[in-house]
């Protein structure tokens, strides 16, 4: 019966560190739906987080891409006083550029609810 507290604690712990993450993710993270998205994104800076590899199979329209792995070398392409919008294959990428946006100051950050996969609007490739 000892043996279960310190498992009980870690399991607390993790649950006490998510919900953290997710309130304060709400702060700085607007999560689009498909027309949401549609509405801003042709003002606004729309990047695709994805790998090359994954962008050049398809991607949306107007969209460039800018890899999550490389973002902390190229933010200098990037606008701070402009609105972003993310996306990448699902959210989890797009939410960890957004954090890292978050970090260096921007302000309007924006992810595709359900991210490419989900997407039914236009669609280019190369």
């Amino acid at each position: 019966m000892v043996f279960l507290y310190p498992i009980a604690a870690v399991i607390l712990g993790f649950v006490i560190m998510y919900s953290l993450r997710h309130f304060q993710q709400k702060k700085y993270l607007n999560v689009l739906s498909q027309d949401e998205f549609i509405k801003g994104y042709r003002k606004a800076q729309l990047i695709d987080i994805r790998e090359p590899q994954e962008f050049d199979r398809g991607y949306i329209r107007g969209a460039r891409n800018l890899p999550l792995t490389q973002m902390k070398q190229r933010l200098i392409e990037l606008r701070p006083d402009k609105p972003v919008y993310l996306y990448g294959q699902g959210n989890g990428r797009s939410k960890r550029a957004a954090h890292l946006l978050y970090k260096n100051n921007y302000q309007d950050i924006n992810i595709l609810d359900g991210g490419f996969k989900k997407w039914t609007g236009k669609v280019d490739s190369k």
